[in-house]
């Protein structure tokens, strides 16, 4: 079997080493779209990119396949939208939606640390049920669990990805000193229950994946807040400490573009769409765009939980008032 990879970050490599070590031949694509081969006969291609780039990478996986409708193209990414592109681009009987939940990370000399917590979630996007798709990857060592519902996979994955994330990255802290900050991690709190309130007008059902039980986060956000508080900050303290997430590690890196507009963006676009108030989503967003945008804006908010809080409150402040209006 053939394994091609788009992406060799951390979550590209991961694949890579785990096919490897199972004997499979893995490619990765070269960064330029100049070195692509275009004859590679692959059996799967991984799409590890950041979300911002999957474009870039269907066009490098265009030039690279020879033959798409032999391929299977597997999504990782994080947030939303990223299967509706390969889909448009392969078909969707060709795309299964993933979401991994193993933590990665490199060790002191850049490698790859291989651990055997969390697992993959995978859903096919259309009608092909790749069963051998997952023997293959649960003979790597893989927690393969399949989900029938690629959309609620998706969303679900994001309820994790957005909690103690945007935040951070604004406040530029840690989560395990956002916890300290008791009326921004309310905030928390209400971004969590705005992705649950969208994700029920959307009719998605919330899917736990490997290690993470997010029907039990639902549960725990709709809670009376100090109970809430106390039960996610003991969550957040324990699963990431002093880990910075992965919108803190973009703006510390300097780079001009996050996932924000696929995480709390979308949650925030799709709130829109179906009359659902997301407020706190919404900032998170813009904030942080602006930031990526413009990095002296980050000293305003820098451990500032209170300018914050003033942007979340003066968002419910004007949506109160446009539906006052419009009423």
């Amino acid at each position: 079997m053939k394994i091609y990879i788009v992406g060799k970050g951390a979550v590209g490599t991961y694949f890579g080493e785990l096919m490897q070590s199972v004997g499979l031949e893995v490619t990765y694509a070269p960064r330029s779209i100049d070195d692509v081969r275009s004859t590679y006969d692959a059996d799967v291609a991984v799409i590890a990119t950041k979300a911002y780039d999957t474009d870039s990478a269907i066009e490098t996986l265009r030039k690279a396949i020879a033959h798409p409708e032999k391929c299977v193209f597997v999504s990782p990414q994080n947030g939303v939208g990223n299967e509706e592109k390969l889909a448009a681009a392969f078909g969707a009987d060709n795309v299964v939606a993933a979401a991994l939940t193993t933590p990665v990370g490199r060790d002191r000399d850049g490698n790859v640390k291989l651990t055997n917590e969390g697992g993959l979630a995978l859903a096919p996007v259309g009608s092909n049920a790749y069963n051998w798709l997952v023997a293959t990857l649960a003979g790597a060592g893989l927690n393969v669990k399949v989900v029938q519902d690629w959309r609620a996979l998706k969303w679900s994955k994001l309820a994790l990805n957005v909690v103690a994330n945007a935040s951070c990255a604004i406040l530029n802290v840690l989560p395990n000193r956002l916890v300290h900050f008791e009326k921004v991690f309310t905030l928390e709190i209400r971004m969590i229950r705005e992705v649950r309130a969208v994700m029920q007008a959307m009719k998605l059902t919330p899917v736990d994946l490997p290690r993470y039980p997010v029907r039990a986060l639902f549960n725990v956000a709709i809670l009376p807040s100090p109970v809430a508080r106390g039960l996610l900050a003991h969550n957040i303290v324990t699963a990431r400490g002093t880990k910075a997430p992965s919108l803190l590690i973009d703006l510390r890196k300097g780079r001009p573009q996050t996932e924000v507009d696929v995480l709390n963006g979308a949650v925030a676009a799709a709130g829109h769409l179906h009359g659902v108030p997301t407020p706190v989503n919404a900032i998170y967003c813009r904030v942080l765009d602006d930031i990526a945008h413009t990095p002296p804006l980050w000293a305003k908010y820098r451990e500032r939980p209170d300018r914050l809080e003033a942007e979340v409150l003066a968002e419910m402040k004007r949506a109160k008032t446009l539906a006052r209006a419009k009423a």
